[in-house]
């Protein structure tokens, strides 16, 4: 099995030292510097030499490392190209082969090829590839998509779960578990041999996120004796690699009591794929106040519930009768629980549920949206759950992340494209066409304003004032890029019917 290993394990003090000096802009670049030497000879020779009066940081990192910056989508195309072509030619540009490991690099080498997000992730993301897959899938590339889903079994198979990505300073956390939907998106076109293939991975990584007996809580929260849900969760307690520095700072003030608990949220938030937003703050304009451990989230337990019900259905198809029950009833009970913690009689929508303080979170957002993504609502609460994101999210250029302007990226005014095909998909699944068509129609109308001014494709979008691009975060808004791109074509292909 992949073991966690750390950078800043590996390379002590080397790391810290060049972190906390910031010779790079972005300290993802740090963390995924390739060495060009063993590390044990980078170490000596960095111990036996930084106390040199003439010792000089930034050419002793230079002379050692390569850096992999940021990867620039945007000069295939540009504007003269159409919006179609030129998403076509960057299958090509986010492509990336099986690759040799390296000694002290971050990156885990994966047996099959893969689509990478672009910008300064080149590496597979997890929940992002569902995204992307939908673009792969309306451009005909079920190859790749099964290149994509293969590596995750693997990883599943020699790491125990799918880590956030193929870095092995993720390999304390997971993401948004989307492998059961691209086992489904990959059978729909494949047949359904695909559930039995994958079967065993699927329930593996069932097995993780319902994982107990340890001495601390993980990810599966005991609410009583019979109510289980679960919440997003970080093995670790300390800065994160690839944002050691910005971490370090906005912990400076705190006791170390005080900076474990904040480093265990904020990673947490970082499994959550929302890093960061008000969504999980106590005071929503103070990061500092960040409790995602607290809170059970309203999407993350959908998508379980949608795990459950795709092992279910992949033991049915196995002939394993009493395995088929088991799950299927695992996936009704939690529909029933998600229906009673995190629906909201008064609103008419869907919250977290912070469980320490036994009630729903304020927070309105557009996850809330996800237990009709995967048709868990009633009529009568669908219909009331997009009348409410029709007044509170709806925005000129698609649905707005949530109500709150924090700063952090996950917050209004952005809007991110995973979420507009939640959207889009619940809005059809309770025959809101016209909604849906209006979300579309906004979504896309924004993408190619964009494109048409900078030959980009974001990773989000300013979706409140159209004459501003996106912002808020640790780092610049990023080109590429690959769940924009999965989630425009599958939206254009999917309004071509409406």
């Amino acid at each position: 099995m992949i073991q966690l290993s750390l950078p800043e394990d590996i390379f002590f003090p080397l790391f810290q030292d060049l972190a906390m000096s910031v010779i790079l802009d972005d300290g993802k670049s740090l963390a995924d510097a390739i060495p060009l030497f063993e590390p044990i000879v980078i170490l000596e020779n960095y111990l036996s030499s930084k106390h040199d009066p003439n010792f000089d940081l930034k050419a002793f990192f230079v002379q050692n490392f390569k850096v992999q910056g940021p990867v620039e989508a945007s000069a295939i195309g540009h504007q003269r190209m159409p919006i179609l072509e030129h998403l076509s030619a960057l299958w090509d540009h986010l492509y990336r082969p099986t690759s040799v490991s390296v000694p002290g690099s971050t990156l885990i080498t994966l047996p099959y090829p893969y689509i990478v997000p672009g910008g300064r992730f080149n590496e597979i993301y997890y929940w992002d590839s569902y995204f992307t897959m939908l673009g792969l899938k309306v451009s005909g590339k079920f190859d790749i998509i099964e290149s994509m889903i293969n590596n995750f079994a693997w990883m599943v198979d020699h790491i125990g779960f799918i880590p956030n990505g193929n870095r092995t300073y993720f390999l304390s956390r997971s993401q948004p578990p989307f492998f059961s939907l691209m086992a489904a998106l990959l059978a729909d076109e494949k047949g359904d041999h695909i559930y039995t293939k994958y079967i065993t991975h699927l329930e593996k990584e069932y097995a993780w996120w319902m994982k107990q007996g340890d001495d601390q809580v993980q990810h599966l929260v005991l609410l009583d004796d019979e109510t289980k849900l679960n919440r997003y969760y970080d093995l670790l307690e300390t800065p994160r690699t690839e944002m050691y520095l910005a971490d370090t700072h906005l912990s400076q003030d705190m006791d170390e009591g005080h900076k474990k608990s904040f480093y265990g949220h904020i990673r947490a938030a970082c499994e959550s794929g929302w890093d960061f937003s008000s969504r999980w703050c106590s005071d929503p304009l103070d990061l500092d106040t960040i409790e995602t451990l607290n809170v059970l989230p309203v999407d993350l337990n959908c998508l379980l519930c949608n795990l459950e019900k795709t092992l279910a259905k992949a033991y049915l198809i196995s002939g394993n009768d009493e395995k088929h029950v088991l799950y299927l009833q695992y996936s009704n009970e939690r529909a029933a629980m998600i229906n009673h913690y995190f629906w909201n009689e008064e609103s008419g929508y869907y919250f977290d549920y912070h469980f320490k303080n036994r009630k729903q979170t304020h927070s309105i957002h557009a996850s809330g949206l996800f237990p009709l993504f995967f048709n868990l609502a009633s009529p009568d609460q669908g219909a009331r759950a997009l009348d409410f994101v029709e007044k509170n999210l709806l925005k000129e250029g698609g649905i707005v992340t949530t109500t709150v302007h924090s700063g952090q990226q996950w917050d209004a005014p952005n809007g991110w494209a995973p979420l507009q095909w939640i959207a889009f998909r619940s809005a059809q699944n309770y025959h809101h066409d016209d909604f849906a068509n209006e979300i579309g129609k906004r979504w896309l109308a924004l993408n190619e304003k964009v494109y048409q001014s900078t030959g980009k494709m974001m990773e989000k979008y300013n979706v409140e004032d159209l004459t501003l691009l996106s912002g808020g975060g640790e780092y610049p808004v990023q080109d590429g890029f690959g769940w924009t791109n999965g989630v425009y074509l599958a939206m254009d292909d999917a309004m071509k019917i409406l």
